[in-house]
């Protein structure tokens, strides 16, 4: 689900009087990758699309309507049996993520949402991909791998070295950043059990800033908005019985 779908989905739910701020749950990832998956069936229109992913080692857990996260989108699903689930796609989702450049095989990481309990291993993630960027290399070093991603200019002001990002819903840490490229060190592991070994120069990518990033711009623009439009003044203060 994108940012602007989830945001619609609150204001709707608020405007209709649905929405109890005590039972709301939003889903959270954290961006350790649970599952492999390929993709069996991807089927695109000028409106959306529909997705299905084998995934015998996922698909008998879930449930109708549960969500999951594939390579870092969040999404329902509509429908299941015991080796695919599948998936409803949005207009704005396509435009958001990388979806529309997969085929048919292609590997997907999946990850099901933060349990109560569950250990948190990795870094908050909601499943709302902010954008793409590119693969610009993926080199190995002695035992590991040197992940190279460019990050396009919007979401480049989220991203600081030995910060946290999620690339295809994993959550990694920037080793280095310059050019507006973000390098990970990425250890064998992770290689092995991720879609990272597929991955080429010039694939696309589903990104997903620091939320906590995100929160901290907020509040200072906010700050900065109101110190500008009602500045302190003291006719305020003895109004109010100061």
């Amino acid at each position: 689900m994108s940012h602007a779908a989830h945001a619609a989905h609150i204001a709707l739910g608020r405007k209709i009087g649905y929405l109890d701020v005590r039972t709301f749950a939003i889903n959270m990832f954290t961006g350790i990758i649970e599952h492999l998956g390929t993709i069996s069936r991807l089927e695109l229109n000028s409106g959306g699309g529909k997705l299905a992913v084998h995934a015998p080692s996922l698909a008998p857990k879930l449930a109708l309507s549960a969500s999951v996260a594939v390579n870092g989108c969040c999404l329902t699903v509509v429908h299941r049996d015991e080796e695919n689930f599948f998936a409803d796609l949005s207009g704005e989702t396509l435009g958001k993520t990388s979806f529309a450049s997969l085929k048919t095989g292609a590997l997907v990481n999946l990850e099901q949402p933060l349990t109560a309990g569950k250990e948190f291993g990795g870094h908050f993630v909601l499943g709302h991909v902010d954008g793409t960027g590119h693969v610009v290399h993926l080199a190995s070093t002695g035992d590991s791998w040197l992940f190279g991603v460019a990050v396009p200019p919007d979401l480049a002001r989220y991203v600081v070295s030995k910060g946290s990002i999620t690339i295809d819903g994993i959550s990694l840490t920037v080793a280095n950043w310059r050019n507006h490229v973000a390098e990970i060190a990425v250890i064998p592991y992770t290689y092995t059990y991720t879609n990272i070994r597929d991955r080429v120069p010039g694939d696309p990518v589903n990104l997903e800033a620091d939320i906590l990033g995100k929160y901290i711009e907020r509040y200072f623009a906010q700050r900065d908005s109101a110190t500008v439009s009602s500045p302190l003044r003291v006719e305020d203060l003895v109004r109010q019985g100061f």
